[in-house]
């Protein structure tokens, strides 16, 4: 990652939490001491937005951005690279820009940022206090996938164990899980007990988060078996897990009272998820029909049929994870070759047709397709390539990691 989108992110951090120790810093972003001085000198010298603490925390300084959310983040490309005009009940997502033959082979400028680009509050030094309050709401609603994962028999457990060895192997699962959990960038909202509340899609949203979720029960599944190996050498026990995996909207933000706070996640989806944990057999993954339609490509799924969830009005058409599939969605020829149905983008869709059209003219043509995670940057490309597919042309596809 460029430093200076690294330092976007912590300046968010910094700005959302008021205030975060260095260590916390360096286990978030992987940083090394470099890395983490060159953001204190950054943040508490050369923009004044942060102070020190006793060597050992920030703390934010600077002014709070209004409507932050709404504002996209710039995305330097090429200096003739224009910005789409779409329908202003979306965020833009395109930008893009032709050239010739011989400009394709020369090296761009790149240009320089303009001021308020450099400082990002630098345009809100004069917003009103009332709007720059506003503009750290105490919840939010997101999209997020909820994992539960519990172990199997605990309460026997505990009847079996010394107290001391109950809990030497507990915490070796709560680590073993920790590291898969943490491997895929999800979240531990809670330890309850021999249980773990797990959400992918905050503080920070992936494009794939429900197949995150559900390569991490798989992979918890997995290194739990290895650990067993130990586990049952030492302590006698072998120990099982269920997961319960559903995808739905929440308001998630601070609760608590007295010193004790949390981020937590409110609405349906957590209890949800926690039935489906409670109803998958030892060493399973379950996940809702939300979760499946989102992963279905990505995993060989069993289908349970409709189940009844307590607390659930409708009854739910579970699945059964059994693996990853074998073939990737994005280059199997048997991928499905219907449109993905979209709303309020024919701009871009009719743009990149047009695009498209130019480049089998022999113009080449570079299309940027950015924004949030979540609001259809994914099925914009597909509804090309499935234009694309249907006239039976090569199609060659390149992909950094996520």
């Amino acid at each position: 990652m460029r430093f200076f989108d690294l330092l976007t992110l912590v300046m968010a951090l910094l700005q959302r939490e008021g205030r975060v120790s260095y260590r916390a810093l360096k286990l978030e972003f992987a940083l090394d001491d470099e890395h983490l001085e060159a953001l204190r000198d950054e943040l508490i010298h050369a923009r004044h937005l942060a102070t020190d603490e006793g060597g050992r925390v920030l703390v934010w300084a600077g002014s709070v951005p209004a409507m932050a959310s709404a504002t996209p983040v710039p995305t330097t490309v090429d200096p003739g690279i224009s910005p789409l005009p779409v329908s202003p009940t979306l965020p833009p997502l395109i930008t893009t820009h032709a050239r010739s033959p011989e400009a394709l082979a020369a090296p761009a400028e790149v240009p320089q940022p303009a001021a308020a680009e450099a400082r990002p509050d630098a345009a809100l030094d004069d917003a009103p206090p009332a709007l720059a309050a506003r503009s750290t709401p105490d919840a939010e609603r997101r999209q997020l996938t909820v994992m539960f994962c519990d172990l199997v028999d605990s309460t026997r457990l505990s009847g079996q164990l010394d107290a001391e060895d109950l809990r030497a192997i507990v915490r070796a699962y709560q680590e073993t899980a920790a590291e898969v959990i943490q491997g895929f960038e999800g979240h531990i909202a809670q330890y309850l007990g021999d249980g773990l509340l797990v959400y992918f899609g905050y503080p920070q949203a992936h494009e794939d988060d429900a197949r995150r979720a559900v390569h991490t029960g798989l992979g918890i599944v997995e290194a739990m078996a290895t650990r067993n190996t130990q586990l049952s050498v030492d302590y006698g026990v072998h120990l099982a897990v269920r997961i319960g995996v559903h995808t739905g909207p929440v308001v998630v933000g601070e609760m608590g009272g007295g010193r004790r706070h949390e981020h937590l996640a409110l609405g349906e989806t957590p209890n949800i998820a926690a039935r489906l944990e409670g109803l998958a057999q030892p060493n399973t993954v379950l996940i809702s029909p939300v979760t499946a339609r989102l992963v279905r490509n990505a995993f060989v799924l069993e289908e349970l049929g409709p189940q009844t969830l307590r607390g659930v009005a409708t009854p739910m058409r579970l699945a059964r994870v059994l693996g990853p599939s074998e073939a990737r969605y994005e280059d199997a020829e048997s991928a499905p070759t219907g449109v993905p149905a979209l709303v309020g983008r024919d701009e871009e869709i009719g743009l990149l047709r047009r695009r498209w059209e130019q480049s089998k003219e022999g113009l080449g043509q570079v299309v940027l397709i950015s924004g949030e995670a979540g609001i259809g940057k994914s099925s914009l490309v597909e509804t090309l390539r499935a234009h694309v597919r249907q006239e039976g042309l090569t199609r060659v596809a390149l992909r950094c990691s996520p």
